[in-house]
């Protein structure tokens, strides 16, 4: 009976897999946050001579994460009185849906990826942007001023530094001629496109740290000046969305990058015996690296001198690189 459901309705059975193979990567996205939490600060404790988490689940602290994942699953869930009830439940969730969706569009490898969207660059941005409104959102529901002045403040933030961040990629997009991730990685075969876009990957990683809130740029979560940011009156599990949104845009960020500048799955020459999985994850795993040494060495900024850099700085920076990227791509022609 089942075989024949299966036989007659072969969109359900395709849909099952998709589905399943879903849930495997959420699982996978998840367990990379909960140790990607733990690497984070067990690297910062190394370069700042301190010996970091080492007392649950042995000296590595293996255990420390899932410690405090519990501990913020056992909070009390606070919603204060004068909140917007609907919209400050639902926030949480619009800052993190988009972080998940927009992995769909990257090609782990050559046989791993559940969408081959031809405009997959583009899905990536328009997607990615909407954490914004939950940001906001959230801020705006919480009916305290902190929280909206936050929620205002990581607004402008992300939205000034996405600016940059996607004219970065418009070299990219001219070299290997597409939108399409499978494509750009495809143009990286011979040359690795951080080779021919130096420039453009400085701007994409310095405007992709502001994007993911992270030090130097971490201005939404003030501390000393408002309190926490936009999620001042958030508590338990709902605070613990805001913060899973964050690691897991880390993962996908880190994924783009190797994308976009560093090849993908393709290898070094001489060294094509090693799996192209592999080189992805030893890829990614150097970008997040290079993400953790920042935090642990740059102090916050401040809110002017980070709106002047993005608009002062950056842009007049990927504008002359767009410039220079099609004179290059009109010499390449030549030889």
């Amino acid at each position: 009976m089942i075989n024949g459901l299966l036989e007659s309705s072969p969109g359900i059975l395709n849909f099952g897999i998709f589905f399943l193979l879903a849930v495997v990567l959420l699982m996978v996205v998840l367990g990379f946050v909960t140790y990607a939490i733990l690497a984070e600060r067990k690297v910062m404790g190394f370069m700042q001579m301190r010996m970091g988490p080492n007392q649950v689940g042995g000296r590595w602290g293996l255990l420390q994460t899932i410690a405090d994942v519990l501990k913020l699953l056992l909070k009390e869930d606070t919603i204060p009185k004068l909140a917007d009830r609907p919209l400050f439940i639902i926030a949480p969730v619009i800052a993190f849906a988009p972080a998940f969706m927009v992995l769909a569009t990257i090609p782990f490898t050559d046989k791993f990826q559940f969408a081959d969207i031809g405009v997959g660059l583009l899905y990536y941005i328009a997607i990615s942007g909407i954490s914004t409104v939950g940001i906001v959102a959230g801020g705006w529901a919480s009916n305290n001023k902190y929280a909206l002045l936050g929620g205002m403040r990581a607004a402008a933030q992300m939205i000034s530094y996405e600016i940059p961040l996607v004219m970065s990629v418009i070299g990219v997009i001219l070299l290997s001629g597409s939108l399409n991730l499978n494509e750009i990685v495809a143009a990286q075969e011979d040359l690795w496109f951080i080779v021919l876009q130096p420039i453009g990957f400085i701007i994409f990683l310095i405007a992709s740290i502001a994007e993911l809130n992270r030090v130097p740029f971490d201005l939404p979560e003030a501390e000393s000046e408002l309190v926490a940011g936009f999620h001042v009156e958030y508590s338990g599990f709902r605070w613990a969305f805001f913060m899973l949104a964050e690691y897991v845009y880390l993962f996908a960020m880190a994924s783009l990058t190797t994308v976009l500048f560093l090849g993908g799955w393709h290898p070094l020459p001489f060294l094509e015996f090693i799996p192209g999985a592999v080189w992805f994850a030893l890829k990614f795993s150097f970008i997040i690296f290079i993400l953790i040494w920042i935090r642990s060495t740059f102090p916050r900024i401040r809110a002017d001198q980070l709106m002047e850099f993005g608009w002062k700085v950056l842009l007049p920076i990927a504008l002359a690189n767009i410039f220079l990227t099609a004179l290059l791509k009109e010499l390449l022609k030549l030889f």
